[in-house]
């Protein structure tokens, strides 16, 4: 939300900086994210003064060229070549000296002195276009006669220079979504340390000039449309606004349009109360009713584009049709247009649940559906139309036509909470003194209805929508007062507590330390997701997608089944910044639905499992002069997948190992143990990566880790003494079939000695030349040893024996 510096001191007198003013605001829970400098004017006229033209005659070399002597008020007479058609000696001139830079759209140029035709040039005599007030470029601007000579052309045209609050507003704060909200927060702070008036806009001069106009008012939806005000208002003349209105709204980024699209606008800034303007001609049947259409029935908005509603959607309407979608966007049909002359101005307060849902449905967000999904002050809608009304007759001429319509059958009366101030110091950490609570709580419009000795019955004014507990109050209390001024204390206190082993986030950390110290980021994902991930899929069940009623966007409209997809979209993020090599993990919870049979509590209709998944592409080690460029592959996902097991705790032996290819993996491995997954890696599936926009390979790991933590729960760990016995190591050359793979010789060795064959492993692999068609070779080596006694020969041979044996029995292997 922008809020504008010059705009929020209408409101409140301070000499504040903005720089303070920012520091305030965050303070109070009112976070400026960013400050952003705004002028009127490219460049804030910077350089350019009022100079009087002494003289003017004929360039020597050139017709419609002439020379001028012009006088800025400094003592010295500059020469400026000038080829305007109108100057003329005599006239107050606006004058640009050199070192000005002027501004003309993105381009700039800075004025120097030259020499133009072989004439020296001092300067510049400006037109309307050449300094960016205007697009004229008939001849230069000719000021009052009587303007002083020398002044500065900023102040001629009263320029100020703006400051803008980029404030990142939560959405319970929606009672400050407005500068008169700022600066009622503001004030309320700035009163704990010295009285201060906030400056809110009189409407006293609001009266009725005749009774011309009947637009009859109904509301059938009263849960909808709670309050509904409404105004009359003939004789308007649509044209530009004022400078002083367009520069407030170009100063927060709203384009002007015209004098009465900009009041609304300028109103709902500044009072959070969005309005509504309806040309008055186009109401048919001169009624306003508030309800909802069939389901389908199709509308027409403000930007052209056809609508198909809901018969949730609450649409204003006329006696024949539909005219504005209430609280998110007008219609074609009823707009303001340049030939308006008579409007019905509308300012209501809509339910919230009404407009989120139909606003998220449509995936229409506008500044109007923004508050009203939040929550507006239902008791500010008569206020709104007469500030708007008043402005309207200052700044269209028009008349008002009618009394204000207001349909508000059930009042809203402050909130009552009551608060005691045992719990209001316990909550706070402060024990604060009874007549600074008062002092808060008044600044803050909290009435006090009751008192004791023990606390206050409160009523909480309706704006402040988030305040309805005792909780509630202690925070806006705490807020106001400073939290930096909350003492610490002294003491630290501890509990001794006894863990279950294994300790999860012990052995989260253990996982997460490795795989940083291996070059792997850790990434949060949002456990929102896209429900089009999972429909018409053979490996994710749609029917287990767990929905949002009411999503932000189509993009976050489901709970995840996968930490694959949010990480793909990291990917794709990076990627689009130039940054194609990442290793990148993450811990994070998927859910499913489950059958709602049988369900007792909402809580059992779903699942929550936490997962680890990890990513790989691009170049395994950073790019270097003394590196090889190699890219990851699949085995160096692999050997990370087989230290985080080992780290794990299980017995690589007994892990049962699997390939897998399906429309996640083109190719991978699925390990599981006691028939319960642990993980399953490989190369994603080119059809995913080829919906991201992905040229390179992926490698992906999605490790069970909630189901991997029951898995060890019952590990033990064991030590053993090191051995005071040399090992031995035997290679063997083994010819096998093409088809036959290591996991098969791994498993045989073991099988076949346990007790002396510590491990063996693979060092070389051969195919090719002086090899049978259809075989290969193995070279491995095989590490022995006895914990108890070193080792002879005719053991050694016994063992290695009964190993070539069972190669040659199961594999019909033949030693090379």
């Amino acid at each position: 939300m922008k809020i504008s510096y010059n705009w929020l001191k209408d409101y409140i007198q301070t000499d504040l900086s903005y720089i303070d003013i920012a520091k305030i605001l965050t303070s109070i829970g009112l976070e400026v994210e960013a400050i952003e400098a705004f002028q009127p004017v490219k460049g804030g006229l910077e350089g350019l003064i009022v100079g009087k033209v002494l003289s003017k005659r004929k360039h020597p070399n050139a017709e419609k060229l002439c020379l001028t002597e012009v006088d800025i008020g400094t003592g010295e007479i500059l020469n400026i070549v000038c080829g305007a058609p109108n100057v003329e000696a005599g006239q107050k001139v606006v004058v640009a000296i050199p070192g000005t830079t002027l501004y003309q759209g993105e381009n700039s140029f800075t004025i120097k002195k030259t020499k133009l035709r072989g004439q020296l040039s001092e300067g510049m005599i400006c037109a309307e276009d050449e300094i960016g007030i205007g697009e004229s470029h008939e001849g230069i601007i000719v000021l009052k006669p009587d303007t002083p000579i020398g002044l500065s052309l900023k102040n001629y045209y009263n320029i100020l220079d703006d400051y803008i609050f980029e404030i990142g507003l939560t959405p319970n704060r929606i009672d400050s979504a407005s500068h008169f909200g700022v600066a009622r927060d503001l004030a309320v702070y700035l009163q704990q340390i010295s009285p201060v008036h906030l400056l809110k806009p009189s409407v006293d001069d609001f009266k009725i000039d005749n009774y011309s106009l009947n637009i009859q008012v109904s509301v059938e939806n009263q849960e909808a449309c709670p309050r509904y005000s409404g105004l009359c208002i003939t004789g308007v003349e649509v044209k530009e606004s004022p400078d002083w209105l367009k520069n407030k709204l170009l100063a927060i980024g709203q384009k002007p349009i015209n004098n009465i699209v900009d009041i609304t606008n300028f109103v709902l800034h500044e009072t959070g109360q969005p309005l509504h303007a309806f040309d008055a001609d186009k109401i048919k049947g001169a009624k306003i009713i508030v309800k909802t259409l069939p389901d389908n029935t199709k509308f027409i908005t403000l930007d052209n584009q056809e609508r198909i509603l809901s018969a949730h959607d609450l649409m204003i309407c006329n006696a024949e049709e539909g005219m504005c979608i209430a609280g998110v966007f007008g219609g074609v049909e009823s707009g303001i247009t340049e030939n308006t002359k008579n409007i019905f101005l509308e300012s209501a307060y809509f339910n919230p649940l009404y407009i989120r849902r139909t606003s998220k449905r449509l995936g229409i967000l506008t500044d109007s559906s923004f508050r009203f999904e939040r929550g507006t002050d239902i008791n500010n809608t008569v206020y709104t139309l007469k500030r708007a009304a008043l402005l309207f007759k200052e700044l269209a001429g028009v008349k008002i036509s009618s009394e204000i319509i207001d349909i508000y059958p059930n009042p809203v009366m402050p909130k009552n909470v009551t608060v005691t101030f045992r719990n209001i110091n316990n909550l706070a950490g402060v024990s604060f003194d009874i007549n600074t609570l008062k002092n808060i709580l008044n600044s803050l419009d909290i009435l006090i209805l009751e008192e004791d000795n023990n606390g206050m019955l409160l009523g909480i004014p309706p704006y402040r929508v988030d305040v309805t507990r005792e909780a509630d109050v202690v925070e806006e209390i705490l807020r106001i007062y400073g939290y930096d001024k909350v003492p610490f204390s002294g003491r630290v206190n501890h509990a001794i507590v006894n863990y279950n082993k294994p300790d999860k986030e012990k052995l989260r950390n253990s996982i997460s330390d490795f795989l940083s110290c291996n070059g792997f980021h850790e990434i949060w994902t949002n456990s929102l997701s896209k429900a089009d991930y999972y429909a018409d899929s053979k490996y994710f069940d749609s029917n287990k997608t767990v929905i949002i009623t009411n999503p932000l966007s189509s993009a976050l409209n489901c709970m995840r089944q996968s930490l694959l997809f949010s990480g793909l979209e990291t990917i794709a993020y990076n990627i689009n910044r130039k940054n194609h090599d990442l290793k990148l993990y993450e811990f994070g919870f998927i859910y499913s639905q489950k059958n709602r049979q049988n369900v007792q509590e909402i809580y059992e209709m779903f699942d929550e499992d936490e997962h680890l998944a990890l990513f790989m592409l691009g170049r395994e080690k950073p790019e270097s002069w003394n590196a090889q460029n190699d890219d990851v592959n699949f085995f160096d996902i692999k050997s990370i997948i087989e230290n985080i097991v080992k780290r794990l705790g299980f017995d690589r032996n007994k892990i049962e190992i699997s390939e897998i290819k399906n429309e996640i993996f083109t190719s991978g491995l699925y390990y599981m143990f006691n028939s319960k997954p642990i993980v399953s890696f490989g190369k994603v599936n080119k059809n995913i990566t080829d919906a991201f926009g992905f040229v390179q390979e992926i490698f992906y790991a999605d490790f069970h880790f909630q189901e991997i933590i029951t898995m060890i729960e019952n590990f033990s760990v064991r030590y053993m003494e090191i051995s005071k016995f040399p090992e031995v190591r035997r290679d063997l050359a083994l010819l096998l079939d093409r088809e036959v793979k290591y996991s098969a010789v791994e498993r045989i060795a073991l099988d076949t000695e346990n007790k002396i064959l510590k491990k063996l492993f693979l060092f070389d692999v051969y195919e090719g030349e002086n090899l049978e068609p259809g075989k290969k070779s193995y070279a491995v080596g095989f590490i022995l040893g006895d914990p108890e006694k070193t080792l002879i020969d005719k053991q050694i041979e016994k063992t290695m024996a009964n190993i070539i044996s069972a190669f040659e029995h199961e594999l019909g292997a033949k030693i090379r």
